[in-house]
């Protein structure tokens, strides 16, 4: 007889940690390497400061950073973990992905290294997988990691870069500014960051660890936020046309990305509440991911949920994908959100479409 979901262990967090790099970006520094103004930036996006790596620091680089510290939060030996997840959309390599790079960088032993690529909603799928590794009884102890470096991805040359760390007065050249200012709508919404957690199968029955999840994915609407060039579908993979043609830059439509997140996830977080017999008054503290304070405000107001029963901080960070829950959770609970026996949800949207909501209460 099959064991049931019940009786199966859970996948209870046992650690978090955080990884941003030093250098930090304000809105007047984008403002010398294209259109744009510090106004016009927090308008739109409520977005103050973003946080960029050294030239040569990866996504591996940062994502073993916030394992380490997640590890050393958790009280849990770096030898124990048997299991790693990672998501990325900005890997160190086309392959092999980030994941066993982190554990290599860690000096872990011979282990699975998982990597998935759903984008803004990596991490939410990730903590799905890492409840099915534990209740399926694959993992006992589970490292999960969400880390990009956006910066790898911005369309700005080298003389860009110097003028906008100052270390060349400027102005650019017009027919930079120009290149610059037309992926604005993108460049200033982003930062490099990394999070992780630890999670390990919970035998007690209190109640705590992963409790379910809901997640989708809709490729009828991947026009919205995609990359057209650089992949299999040309050939070559990338070639000089498709980068001078910025190409290989990301396509956003900004208001279909704001009405489906405004919509989806309050309805999923809805729905992952109804699926495990609680409701939003049971709940605690909603993470959102991080891409527009103006979504999440609006999500908020969707769901009629107090300010203190939500934690933002695109405000200091940027969107930095893969990082923002882990980012964002671990900074909430610092700040006394988030104390033991909390009912936590997870939830993002991102290109794919992917979206979906994660309950667990730490």
């Amino acid at each position: 007889m099959s064991q049931s979901r019940a009786s199966m262990p859970r996948a209870l967090m046992m650690g978090c940690g955080t990884e941003v790099p030093s250098i930090r970006v304000d809105n007047s520094m984008l403002a010398r390497i294209m259109d744009t103004t510090d106004e016009w930036i927090r308008e739109r996006s409520g977005i103050e400061t973003r946080y960029y790596v050294e030239p040569g620091v990866s996504s591996a680089d940062l994502g073993a950073a916030a394992a380490r510290a997640a590890i050393a939060d958790s009280g849990i030996d770096a030898e124990e973990i048997d299991y790693i997840v990672c998501a990325t959309m900005t890997p160190d390599h086309y392959f092999p992905g980030a994941g066993t790079l982190i554990q290599e960088r860690l000096g872990l032993g011979k282990l699975p290294a998982l990597d998935i690529r759903q984008q803004c909603a990596g991490y939410a799928y990730g903590l799905q997988t890492v409840d099915a590794l534990i209740r399926s009884g694959i993992a006992r102890t589970v490292l999960l990691v969400g880390c990009d470096v956006h910066t790898s991805l911005m369309p700005v040359g080298p003389e860009s870069w110097e003028v906008l760390y100052g270390r060349e007065e400027g102005p650019l050249p017009p027919e930079i500014l120009e290149w610059n200012s037309r992926f604005r709508h993108l460049v200033v919404l982003f930062g490099d960051a990394a999070g992780a957690m630890v999670f390990r199968a919970h035998d007690a029955d209190d109640g705590r660890g992963i409790l379910g999840s809901v997640l989708y994915g809709d490729g009828n609407r991947k026009e919205i936020l995609y990359v057209p060039g650089a992949g299999s579908a040309r050939r070559p993979w990338v070639d000089e046309a498709q980068l001078a043609s910025g190409e290989s830059v990301p396509v956003m439509d900004g208001r279909q990305v704001f009405k489906l997140a405004v919509t989806r996830m309050p309805r999923v977080t809805m729905e992952v509440l109804e699926k495990n017999g609680l409701t939003l008054e049971d709940l605690d503290l909603l993470v959102m991911h991080q891409a527009n304070l103006r979504i999440n405000e609006a999500a908020q107001r969707a769901m009629k949920l107090a300010d203190d029963k939500v934690h933002n901080n695109i405000q200091k960070y940027g969107n930095t994908t893969s990082a923002t829950l882990p980012l964002c959770f671990y900074e909430a609970r610092e700040e006394g959100k988030a104390p033991e026996g909390s009912l936590v949800a997870f939830t993002a949207l991102g290109a794919g479409l992917h979206w979906g909501s994660v309950l667990m209460r730490v």
